[in-house]
């Protein structure tokens, strides 16, 4: 369950929990600089800093007992996952990937009792994810033949209302032909779902807005500022798919 309703997820909303998280996600954010130095040898960070907090900030809202993470790579997103459920002291990360570098590479304080990693093809594990899904958070292949396969077989799952996040969407002003990006906005277009991202390409106001109101909170730079093509939006209620 939500600890509060979400918001529509916008500028305004995502510049109340900066403001409201600052002081949590500067020790997160000092963590896991710390961390990507420590582990440089054998993980390259893939999500930016703004895309990276919104969605540390958007879990921490929420509150969810249970996230699904497709696609880990090396664990930047992991870790980022498994700190916000560490602050809100509750919830559960079911992570799902063809290979398992992330179990190497997530610290075992954040793992212990709150991780879940299931190796293998989505397609084959879908009767894993959890029914009580209360965030998604999506960075696996980037092509449009797979970005198909998962809104018309894993979105039916998602329960309506939770947010989702769809990771390399916006890293020119307009999706790409043959690409996962285009099939996702399609998808979100046809049912009128607006969607929020920082994108320096996509959404430049937004992205300055949010430097700016980093900078005024004193956050100090984690990988840096990137192109943060994340895109974020509220699921909505869908036919099952069983």
């Amino acid at each position: 369950m939500e600890d509060r309703p979400l918001k529509l997820i916008d500028l305004g909303y995502v510049s109340e929990l900066y403001r409201e998280f600052a002081g949590e996600l500067a020790a997160v954010g000092k963590a896991q600089r710390e961390y990507a130095e420590s582990m440089k040898a054998t993980m390259t960070p893939q999500l930016d800093d703004l895309e990276a907090e919104i969605t540390y900030l958007l879990l921490r809202a929420t509150k969810p007992s249970s996230v699904m993470e497709l696609g880990t790579f090396h664990g930047w997103s992991t870790t980022w996952i498994l700190s916000a459920l560490r602050d809100n002291g509750s919830g559960h990360l079911h992570s799902f990937d063809i290979i398992d570098n992330v179990v190497r590479n997530v610290p075992e304080d954040l793992a212990e009792g709150r991780w879940t990693f299931v190796k293998g093809d989505i397609k084959d594990t879908l009767d894993q994810v959890p029914a009580d899904m209360g965030y998604l958070f999506v960075d696996a292949a980037h092509n449009s033949r797979f970005a198909h396969w998962y809104v018309e077989n894993l979105f039916p799952r998602v329960p309506a209302g939770i947010p989702v996040s769809v990771h390399d969407v916006f890293h020119f002003p307009v999706t790409l032909p043959l690409h996962e990006g285009k099939v996702v906005v399609r998808w979100l277009d046809e049912r009128e779902v607006p969607f929020f991202t920082p994108s320096r390409a996509k959404a430049r106001a937004d992205y300055n807005a949010l430097n700016s109101l980093r900078d005024e909170l004193g956050l100090a730079p984690i990988r840096g500022a990137g192109d943060n093509p994340m895109i974020y939006f509220t699921m909505p209620a869908l036919p099952a798919r069983v």
